[in-house]
């Protein structure tokens, strides 16, 4: 799984550069961005992907968990989505240099919230934290070593945005597995 991470974290870096650099082989200027909006982009687009397959699954089968074979033990859809969404909000909460909830650094997420309407504005309202970071990180502070985040790998905020969206895609992955069990297209799928 480290291994897995490392490696999607390499492919986003290269992703972010390879965008930057592919308006400049056009004739014409490419657009200036900032690093801000180039994370944001990232954000929105992983967004756009979590939040339609969430709400895609009926609240009746939130609590679905695979059981057969290699699945047994793991999380339940509603766990998936709100473990994503802690995860989120403690990204969050670190690139703008403040203290997550308990819930998010444990990252399980609330225990009060249990309805599909709960969990969908829960994992709404962590990808809004993630808009606000993202419009925190400048090219002068996105290297910033940060003391307070506890991983002695991941110390700046470049590291943290890469590390939500890398995050939220595992689980996305995740969410399509159990949409999938449930004979549900997901909504990524369907276009």
């Amino acid at each position: 799984m480290k291994l897995f991470m490392k490696s999607l974290h390499c492919v986003l870096a290269l992703t972010l550069l390879l965008a930057g650099a592919a308006g400049a082989q056009d004739n014409k200027p490419a657009p200036i961005h900032t690093i801000s909006q180039a994370l944001d982009f990232w954000i929105t687009a992983t967004e756009n992907k979590v939040v339609p397959a969430a709400n895609a699954m009926p609240g009746e089968k939130y609590s679905f968990a695979p059981t057969i074979g290699e699945f047994t033990g793991v999380r339940t859809f509603a766990q998936q989505i709100k473990h994503l969404a802690a995860n989120n909000y403690r990204m969050a909460a670190y690139i703008l240099k403040q203290t997550p909830a308990p819930d998010q650094e444990a990252e399980t997420g609330p225990d009060t919230v249990q309805s599909k309407a709960q969990i969908m504005d829960y994992v709404k309202g962590s990808f809004a934290s993630l808009h606000q970071a993202m419009a925190a990180i400048n090219e002068g502070n996105m290297l910033e070593p940060m003391a307070a985040f506890p991983s002695p790998r991941q110390k700046t905020r470049l590291q943290l945005a890469v590390d939500a969206v890398a995050h939220s895609n595992d689980h996305y992955g995740q969410m399509v597995e159990y949409l999938r069990m449930n004979g549900i297209v997901p909504p990524a799928s369907r276009r």
